[in-house]
């Protein structure tokens, strides 16, 4: 069992940046792949970024790539979305969510989800 909480959303102009945290309870954390997740109002919850348990290897949505980088650390059982140059486009409820399977961009995939945090860029 993993329980994820998000952190460091809020209000950002265009242009600017955000980091995002999720903190993971529970031992086997790094055995997780860990992925990040997006909803904005009347759209599918679409896949932003994925890393693998080791943090070797990485996927990005094509509408973030170069823009947002994920991270995780595994002694600190967190995982991390860092997001520069921010569109209002990105105007959504971000979660984080684990996955024993891999670190694809299917919602599927993933088995445990965090509750979201709130990003809102302003134009």
């Amino acid at each position: 069992q993993v329980q994820l909480v998000e952190s460091g959303g809020g209000l950002v102009q265009a242009g600017g940046s955000l980091r995002l945290s999720c903190a993971a309870s529970g031992r086997t954390f790094s055995s997780y792949g860990m992925g990040w997740f997006r909803q904005a109002p009347g759209k599918e919850r679409e896949f932003v970024a994925a890393i693998r348990w080791s943090g070797g290897s990485t996927n990005y949505a094509d509408s973030v790539k170069g823009r947002f980088t994920i991270s995780r650390d595994n002694a600190k059982n967190t995982v991390y979305l860092q997001m520069n140059s921010l569109k209002p486009e990105d105007t959504a409820v971000y979660y984080c969510a684990a996955s024993p399977w891999g670190y694809g961009w299917a919602p599927q995939a993933y088995a445990y989800w965090g509750q979201g945090t709130q990003v809102t860029v302003s134009s």
